[in-house]
């Protein structure tokens, strides 16, 4: 009875809320009615559409398309796969040249199963700039969540149906890389690759066809024959080189009746000389496939080419100019519907470098056929002015549309030689004797020693408690005694320290070492050549450099070691070359640049070099006095270890020879380093770096070539050959004679 009565008062009420009963303000039914109830269905918050839509719209910000799929409702699932879903947006948004992507997501009105609400996405874009789209979404509940109704419409309402985004690119022309005197190093312009078919050569015209290829390629005539000695006979094609195809075309009357040469003409990013100074310089290569999107997301188009390495690498904001574009809407036919937006392209910026071009290819001769690195710094301010790794390599070979790629460029890639290796600025090597102008600076700081403290120096040295070391003279001795029967050298005898540095004495460094360690004075080696600026990078910037290792000496041998530069000792032929600097110019360690300065596509300079003290050596003036004493003794003295290798140069030299020993198997590696303080105004002073690995003495190797980067830059070009020539760039004999020059 109780249940019948609340249910007649149900009905009731809901009867009177029906009423079409005046509601108007006077209307005393007014104060009795009851509102409609409304339909409201409470969700928590995570399954809101709103919440659904920024979530889908979260992913899509950050290119999370495997989050964005399981968001879609089945039936969308159904109709594209997640692959094909992945690429749909992906492509899109690497068409946009995307750079961010933001949104807003509206209000909306819904029902328990389905919803519509608005959105506004806005395309930030690398080409075509912002780009602004309002679309509408529909879901649906699917298990208790709400799901993306999915159609390509959603991507961009431009794209419904299929249709799709395409930019077409415009590229400026990239960056031409000078060096100082304005000369081109690396340009975009027509070039001819050379190569030969060694069965075809007529031996009558062989020595015309050496000639013409040395000419237009910068290659020595020997090196030219020594790339297809191996395959004479054969009908294999062998690369030789490239060249500008105007001096090809100015010589194509010769060059066309010469049998066996081949021409294959592109147009590319040329390095001249196949490559002046190439891992400092660097290379362009396509894209990579798999950085493909994130070079196109950062306006760049797919056919462009990028830096890798070196200045090429560095420069790349610089001479990539801006690529201009126009982005268009293609339907599924393949025609163009419409135009969202273009830009121009820009043009770039060209980069002016330090380095002297006929002194770095003269350098790069120098040490041809040889591993190590050679590096010429401006004394007084840090320029550098050439800077040769060996081997090096032909740049030109990264290009796929060279026809000598394909033949050479494995060669380059998996060489043991590892030519594309920049061993002056990455190269790390135990310096040997060159680093005995530490260990002196050293102890004239101590207040131990002075340039008049004298020593026994003799074949062995025996403060060791353990071992006895020998010096140079003795193992020279033992090795002409091997080859001759007889043995000349004898020991240096006493020498004060001034003659400890000019005979590179092992003994009286060794006992240097063994002397501090004793003192407590442990660290006061590596301090000083800490000081030198060894174990840190020199700043250079635009290239990537290692710092080599200088460690306090954790034991008595340790400290003996590091005395000549050997133990635990790594240097970089960039940093010896720095100090080396420092020492002729006064004590100020500048920061080495490569860079002279940027002008832009309108001609204006935006970047200029200017010479960066990073500290002075920690000596004082008369430490620096006498260092620079002693290694005038090494040239000018009789007895001095680089004597006889400087006799006929007019040129004041000051430097130190060095011979260390590697943990590579063979000969040791051969340094020589110094200044020149000729003070011929106009022409500034350099230092220079020499090491050549595992070829033998300093003296022998390291010497020579030092003194033909001074020919080539105080008389613009060498005039001495080397022993082992017969003439310059003519190779005689590999075996160094025997004679009594001090190897060190």
């Amino acid at each position: 009875m109780k249940l019948y009565r609340l249910l007649n008062i149900v009905i009731l009420l809901a009867v009177l809320s029906g009423c079409g009963a005046p509601d108007g303000p006077g209307s005393p039914a007014s104060s009795t009615n009851l509102p409609a109830p409304a339909v409201s269905i409470t969700k928590p918050p995570e399954s809101n559409p709103e919440s659904a839509m920024r979530a889908f719209l979260d992913a899509w910000q950050k290119d999370d398309y495997a989050s964005m799929y399981p968001m879609l409702a089945q039936a969308s699932q159904g109709a594209i796969s997640l692959d094909d879903f992945s690429k749909r947006y992906s492509a899109a948004m690497d068409s946009l040249t995307l750079k961010e992507l933001s949104y807003e997501v509206f209000p909306s009105s819904y029902t328990p199963s389905s919803a519509q609400l608005g959105y506004r996405v806005t395309f930030k874009t690398r080409l075509v700039g912002d780009l602004i789209r309002d679309m509408t979404a529909n879901l649906t509940m699917e298990g208790g969540q709400w799901k993306i109704v999915w159609n390509d419409g959603m991507v961009m309402p431009e794209l419904k149906d299929g249709n799709y985004l395409s930019m077409d690119f415009s590229l400026p022309t990239r960056g031409i890389i000078y060096d100082r005197n304005n000369q081109a190093l690396v340009a975009q312009t027509d070039v001819m690759a050379l190569g030969v078919i060694p069965a075809q050569i007529s031996p009558d015209g062989e020595s015309a066809l050496v000639g013409e290829l040395s000419l237009l390629t910068g290659l020595y005539p020997g090196a030219v024959t020594a790339l297809y000695d191996e395959q004479r006979g054969t009908d294999w094609y062998v690369p030789i080189g490239e060249s500008l195809l105007a001096d090809v075309n100015h010589r194509y009357s010769l060059l066309s009746g010469l049998g066996g040469l081949v021409m294959t003409q592109y147009n590319s990013r040329f390095y001249y000389q196949g490559g002046i100074a190439p891992q400092t310089v660097g290379y362009v290569s396509p894209v990579p496939k798999e950085q493909l999107g994130l070079y196109i997301r950062n306006g760049y188009s797919p056919a462009a080419r990028v830096g890798q390495t070196g200045i090429e690498k560095w420069g790349e904001q610089y001479l990539s100019g801006k690529t201009g574009g126009t982005l268009y809407v293609v339907g599924k036919d393949g025609k163009v519907i419409t135009s969202l937006g273009k830009s121009d392209s820009q043009p770039a910026s060209s980069i002016y470098l330090t380095i002297d071009e006929n002194l770095q290819v003269q350098t790069q001769k120098a040490i041809t056929g040889f591993r190590g690195s050679i590096v010429v710094i401006e004394r007084d301010t840090g320029r550098i002015l050439a800077m040769a790794s060996s081997p090096k390599y032909d740049p030109n070979l990264f290009d796929p549309n060279n026809a000598n790629s394909g033949y050479a460029l494995g060669d380059i890639l998996n060489s043991p030689n590892t030519p594309l290796l920049d061993r002056a600025v990455q190269g790390q090597y135990p310096l040997g004797s060159v680093f005995k102008v530490i260990t002196f600076s050293a102890a004239l700081e101590s207040g131990t020693y002075t340039p008049e403290t004298k020593y026994q120096c003799g074949y062995d040295f025996t403060e060791l408690p353990d071992r006895v070391l020998h010096d140079w003279t003795w193992d020279h001795f033992q090795e002409e005694f091997r080859l001759t029967g007889e043995g000349k050298t004898r020991p240096s005898g006493q020498l004060d320290l001034t003659g400890a540095l000019m005979r590179s004495c092992n003994p009286y460094f060794w006992h240097i070492g063994v002397d501090l360690y004793n003192q407590g004075r442990v660290t006061a080696i590596a301090d000083m050549a800490r000081g030198f600026g060894l174990s840190s990078a020199t700043g250079i910037g635009q290239v990537d450099e290692a710092t080599g290792t200088i460690v306090n000496p954790p034991s008595l041998i340790d400290a003996t070691n590091q005395a000549i530069g050997q133990g635990d000792v790594l240097v970089t032929p960039l940093q010896v070359a720095n100090f080396m600097a420092a020492i002729g110019n006064g004590g100020t360690l500048y920061r080495p640049q490569i860079v002279e300065k940027i002008i832009d596509g309108s001609g204006v300079e935006s970047s200029t070099f200017k010479p960066e003290s990073r500290g002075v050596l920690p000596m004082k003036p008369e430490t620096l006095n006498a260092l620079r004493t002693a290694m005038l003794s090494v040239i000018r003295n009789p007895r001095g270890t680089a004597y006889n290798r400087f006799l006929n140069l007019d040129i004041p030299i000051y430097g130190k020879t060095g011979t260390a020993e590697s943990n590579i198997p063979g000969s040791p590696h051969a340094w020589f380093a110094g200044y020149s303080d000729a003070q011929i105004p106009g022409v500034p002073d350099i230092a220079i770096a020499v090491i050549v690995e595992n070829a033998g003495e300093g003296s022998a190797y390291g010497a020579p070539m030092f003194k033909r980067v001074i020919e080539t830059y105080f008389y613009g070009q060498p005039r001495s050959p080397y022993w082992w020539e017969s003439n310059i760039g003519i190779t005689r004999t590999p075996t160094p004679p025997i004679t009594a020059t001090p190897p060190q």
